[in-house]
Formats: C-alpha cells, structure tokens, sequence
C-alpha cells in the first residue's frame, strides 16, 4: 500500500511501523534492514504474479501454440511493466549487493513457472526441459528489455518470444552429447 500510494522512497522501517500500527522494534526484528524490507517485498510480489500466472494456465488444457501465445504475453508485458510495484521496489534497491542474489532467485521462480507450464507438452527429460527452460527466460529478459528501449514493438516482440518458445520444444530430441 505505502509503495503504491506514496512511493517506494517513502517505505522504510520507520513509516512501516507507523502505518502498521506496531512498533518500530516490531518492524526492525523482522525485516533488520530497509534492504530486507524491500527485498522480502520484491520476492512477495513476483511470488504472487507468478502464481496467479501458473494458476490462470492451469484453469483449462491448450495446445502448445496457444500455451507459448499466452506465456509469452505475460512474461514480455510483465517484463517489459516499469509502472507498477514490482519495477518501484526493484529501483529502490538498486545498488543493494543483495539484489543480484534475489534477482537470480526470481529468475529461478521464472524457470520453474516456465517448466510447469511447458512440461504437459514435451516429452523431453526434466533435467533438458530445466536447461531449454531457462534459456528461454533469458532470452525473455533479453526481449523485453529491448522492447523497452524502443528497439522492437510489442506484439511482435511477444510474437518471436512464442516462436521461441514453440521452437525449444518442437525438436524434442535430446542433445546427443550429455555430460555428467
């Protein structure tokens, strides 16, 4: 709420715990830093956008190009999103030394959403679907950021992004060469 109507600026322990009604020790035990704060924030909301995505994918079967359209739209526009929480919180802890450790750790989540949702329609081994997986979220990051900086439009962007993904599990072939 405070981030949303007044600024991620104005989220600290301090505030909090004014807002919260607790007191400040309350919010210092709990979260030891503005840092903490911001960073369990940042990892709460990317939980929930990933759920409610997993959740609305799983409401009823398609096929694979409808799975890698729908995929593809909510992973560029969330992305590619710098207006909402989500992007007010991550600025706000940028320079952190501890947002490249929860950056990696959402990414992870993406990979897992990524498998979830694409394993119904791939008969490859969990370990190669994981590895196509995670390719597949970096080059996600690598369009939408690109997307943003004006280099290609949405809905073409979002249409390569499908492409890719249907394209990572059209050969479901494993790599002949595997190493332990």
């Amino acid at each position: 709420m405070i981030v949303r109507e007044e600024d991620a600026d104005r989220l600290t322990l301090g505030h909090l715990a004014v807002r919260a009604g607790v007191s400040k020790p309350v919010v210092y035990d709990h979260f030891g830093t503005r840092s903490g704060l911001l960073i369990e924030l940042y990892k709460w909301i990317d939980t929930e956008r990933v759920s409610a995505f997993r959740n609305a994918m799983s409401s009823h079967p398609r096929s694979l190009k409808e799975t890698a359209q729908v995929l593809s739209s909510a992973y560029i526009q969330c992305a590619a999103d710098n207006t909402d929480e989500f992007h007010a919180v991550g600025a706000a802890l940028a320079g952190s030394t501890e947002k490249a450790l929860v950056f990696q750790e959402l990414l992870d989540n993406c990979v897992q959403m990524f498998v979830a949702v694409l394993e119904p329609h791939t008969p490859l081994s969990a370990a190669e679907l994981q590895r196509r997986c995670t390719g597949l979220v970096g080059a996600g990051e690598a369009l939408a950021g690109a997307m943003v900086r004006g280099r290609h439009q949405g809905d073409e962007t979002i249409d390569t992004f499908a492409s890719l993904i249907r394209g990572a599990l059209a050969s479901a072939d494993e790599p002949a060469i595997h190493h332990e």
